[in-house]
């Protein structure tokens, strides 16, 4: 276990014994809003100490709210800087401090206004507990080991503890959290590039903007500077959202909403689309007048999964990809007017790629689950072959690793597997070394596709792996078999004998 998920583990442990008998739906803000809180309070802190060592020679007021704005820190007043709740932590009054401290952040940083937690000072609320919370919190340092890394921590524990919290909550916990190894297939596959736009309509706590920024650092050795924007229906879900973003130093555009109702980006096209909308909603409800949208039918109202399909395909620009998590059943449906809007779809060429996932992946469904991968325009590019008339299959449901008895995950080695798979097929200088793998993967034609009925299953396309038998396993594995039946024959005869005795002994020979 590496030292960052070793001390994630760790805290996690300690504060989920703070808990007592709080919902862990209810806790999550408590938690989550001082972590956010002292990010902020660090980041301050830091830019206020070299300030106020180099006012003399540039007369800069450490208390000037400009100069933050200026370095795109969020400027912290004195009553909600963490040294100065931390000193107040065992007294009574904590609870209070803590959401004066909210409020006045969100008086000073606009774009703060309305998001921060602020119901500490309920009777319900164990202030010895809240005061034990503050303690472990403070624990996670600006400068740990003097390396400066302080705020990636904090960056990674908020992190961690969205991911803790939806475990925790089960069902509801998917409302706001797409597991980790999911969201970081859907970015190693899109391979998002910098100075690009990409979008969520259904964004939950940002999980999905928060890893195409790690992809574009870790690849580009920078900042990614990409555009990001969101919406999300759920006030609770959104703060986390814009919390989340904002402890990872990550600019968005985020609005609350329903997405299909009321869009909040009606005129907005991007290169990306990744999205985890809620699997098969039946109460739900579009904007008819949005005509464009529905250009291949208008979606069932028993199921929203070929609404969220076209809302994202209308938001893609002439060459924008899509990556999109839904049911199995959406790849099969015949239900109302689905199966025709699949086909409508499909001979649009919109199509790109199709991923059986594994069970057990998500905390909130056992329902199997699939990628979509959407593409406007398939024909050649500088990077891209020519794909029109062509669909990727991948059958994945072998793949990942258990790591509770609930839950899986993918691993890394997974995650590039099938992303290699796909990056191969669509790749013009890779496209040689693309193959058909039986059991794996397959590249079909549109034509295929027609054959089977417009059903986007790649168990239907993928060609059946042979397996080679291994004559001495078979001749062990016969005799272990017929050892164990002749001694199973034994013991019920045995048995057959012994019931026949004791018929006897009460006047019942047979």
């Amino acid at each position: 276990m590496s030292d960052q998920l070793a001390l994630e583990k760790t805290l996690w442990q300690a504060a989920d014994k703070l808990r007592n008998n709080m919902d862990a739906a209810e806790y999550k803000h408590v938690v989550l809003g001082l972590i956010f809180l002292k990010y902020i309070s660090d980041a301050f802190d830091e830019l206020y100490q070299k300030l106020e060592t180099t006012k003399h020679e540039t007369g800069a007021d450490p208390e000037d709210k400009d100069e933050y704005t200026a370095e795109r820190v969020f400027y912290v007043p004195p009553q909600a800087r963490w040294k100065w709740l931390q000193g107040r932590a065992k007294l009574p009054t904590i609870g209070k401090d803590i959401d004066v401290a909210m409020d006045s952040i969100e008086r000073d940083n606009a774009s703060l206004k309305g998001v921060l937690p602020k119901d500490y000072a309920r009777p319900a609320l164990d202030k010895q507990r809240l005061g034990e919370l503050i303690d472990l919190i403070g624990s996670i340092t600006l400068n740990k080991n003097g390396n400066g890394k302080g705020k990636d921590v904090l960056g990674f524990v908020f992190e961690y503890f969205l991911g803790q919290f939806a475990d925790a909550e089960g069902k509801k916990g998917g409302q706001f959290y797409t597991p980790a190894s999911i969201v970081k297939l859907l970015v190693e596959m899109l391979a998002p590039e910098a100075e690009k736009r990409v979008y969520d309509g259904c964004c939950g706590s940002g999980g999905m903007f928060v890893q195409s920024e790690k992809f574009i650092e870790l690849h580009e050795h920078r900042k990614g500077k990409i555009s990001i924007f969101g919406q999300e229906s759920n006030p609770t879900t959104y703060k986390l959202a814009k919390m989340n973003l904002a402890i990872r130093g990550i600019d968005a555009k985020i609005e609350l909403g329903d997405t299909l109702m009321n869009d909040k980006f009606p005129e907005l096209k991007v290169d990306y689309v990744i999205a985890n909308p809620p699997f098969n909603v039946s109460d739900y409800n579009i904007n008819r007048t949005e005509t464009h949208k529905w250009k291949y039918g208008i979606p069932p109202t028993g199921n929203a999964n070929y609404a969220w399909l076209q809302h994202f395909v209308s938001k893609l620009a002439p060459y924008g990809t899509a990556g999109i998590v839904l049911a199995n059943g959406s790849m099969s449906s015949e239900t109302a007017t689905e199966g025709e809007i699949r086909k409508a779809m499909i001979e649009a060429d919109l199509v790109d790629c199709m991923v059986s996932l594994p069970s057990q992946l998500f905390y909130n469904t056992q329902i199997p689950a699939c990628l979509w991968f959407l593409a406007r325009n398939k024909t050649e590019t500088t990077k891209f072959r020519n794909r029109t008339n062509e669909v990727l299959f991948i059958d994945a449901r072998e793949f990942g690793t258990m790591i509770s008895r609930k839950q899986r995950e993918l691993t890394d080695n997974d995650i590039a597997t099938i992303a290699d798979i796909y990056h191969k097929w669509r790749s013009k200088e890779q496209f040689a070394k693309y193959k058909d793998i039986p059991g794996l993967c397959k590249s079909a034609t549109i034509q295929d596709i027609r054959k089977n009925n417009y059903i986007l299953t790649p168990g239907r396309y993928i060609d059946f792996k042979q397996i080679e038998e291994d004559e001495q396993a078979f001749e062990e594995k016969m005799q272990r078999l017929t050892a164990t039946l002749a001694e199973q024959m034994q013991k019920a005869n045995e048995f057959d004998e012994a019931i026949k005795q004791n018929l006897a002994k009460i006047g019942y020979a047979i």
